[in-house]
């Protein structure tokens, strides 16, 4: 048996799939205009039916809108059949994907849908279909070729389907004027998530657990609230408790060469004033830019009084997943 050159084979694909995707740009017409209009003003939820390797992709497809502000959720046509068809409501729009237009499970279930009153959007890749002619509006998916020698696996027709599915969630996206914090309160598990959700005030050491001496405090003060405390740092301030400065692990190394006396000298003789602050509200991440720009290892937070409320470290972003 010949060897075959499989990259070779591979980039033969990848030429052919490319191809039908730039070919998709002809379909983005009136009807996927309209396709839009009826998701972006659907009071619902949409619906995304199909079967076979078109149910694969129109499930991805119904978790591309609702992670992107349009709720939607897949329904197998089979399961729809019996019973599922329950979950559908008047108030919804149906997208419904067959590359031929001629899906026996999706077809059955039409004359039920038209009955309750959905809107129907077919996505097909034949314009002369049953489905297409029976949908409210139809965006078209056809293909020159499947990469699949034999024309019988689909490919190229499935990977034209997600990126037209792409194209629908993304201009909705882009109507509906959705934001980066929206697309987190959909994802708050993922890394994502953490950083455009997680605020200071979630994670800061408080109250009793915020290091932090009186102005009047000698070194030797500030050091042991630092070990007490355990982050590093301590925080000064005066007798309003505004912040007056801040002492940290690396000042300590700074003056060890230095002729003070720890027992004797103010902690302010030897503080860093005006430190580098953030309010409690701000978005763990942006803390985490200060740190690494100005490379520094610890934020004392304040409120609008430029009072310490609380503190953070490294290893807090890193406990809360941000780093």
């Amino acid at each position: 048996m010949a060897m075959k050159n499989f990259k070779q084979l591979a980039l033969n694909v990848i030429d052919i799939e490319q191809q039908a995707i730039a070919e998709l740009a002809g379909f983005i017409d009136d009807n996927f205009a309209q396709a839009c209009e009826l998701m972006f003003n659907c009071s619902g939820r949409v619906i995304v039916i199909g079967m076979g390797k078109s149910g694969h992709i129109g499930g991805k497809i119904a978790a591309t809108l609702a992670s992107t502000g349009t709720p939607a959720f897949f329904v197998h046509p089979g399961e729809a059949s019996h019973g599922d068809l329950g979950m559908i409501t008047a108030n919804d729009v149906v997208l419904t994907i067959s590359n031929s237009g001629e899906t026996g499970e999706v077809l059955a279930i039409i004359p039920v849908l038209k009955r309750i009153g959905a809107k129907l959007i077919a996505m097909t890749g034949n314009p002369e279909s049953t489905l297409a002619k029976l949908a409210d509006t139809h965006i078209c998916v056809q293909v020159s070729q499947e990469a699949c020698p034999l024309g019988l696996a689909p490919t190229s027709s499935t990977t034209a389907t997600l990126v037209m599915g792409d194209a629908l969630a993304v201009a909705l996206l882009n109507a509906r004027g959705f934001t980066a914090n929206d697309f987190a309160l959909s994802h708050p598990g993922g890394s994502l998530g953490r950083k455009l959700l997680l605020r200071l005030n979630d994670i800061m050491h408080q109250g009793e657990r915020l290091p932090c001496v009186g102005e009047t405090a000698k070194i030797k003060d500030a050091l042991v609230e630092m070990s007490l405390k355990g982050l590093g740092m301590t925080a000064i301030v005066d007798d309003q408790r505004q912040l007056r400065g801040l002492f940290t692990d690396g000042d300590l190394r700074r003056i060890l060469d230095a002729k003070v006396d720890i027992h004797q000298d103010s902690i302010t003789s030897v503080m860093t004033e005006k430190p580098y602050v953030a309010k409690h509200d701000m978005l763990a991440a942006e803390a985490l830019k200060i740190m690494e720009d100005k490379k520094i290892n610890g934020l004392i937070i304040v409120n609008d009084k430029n009072q310490p409320i609380g503190a953070m470290n490294m290893h807090d972003l890193l406990r809360a997943g941000v780093l």
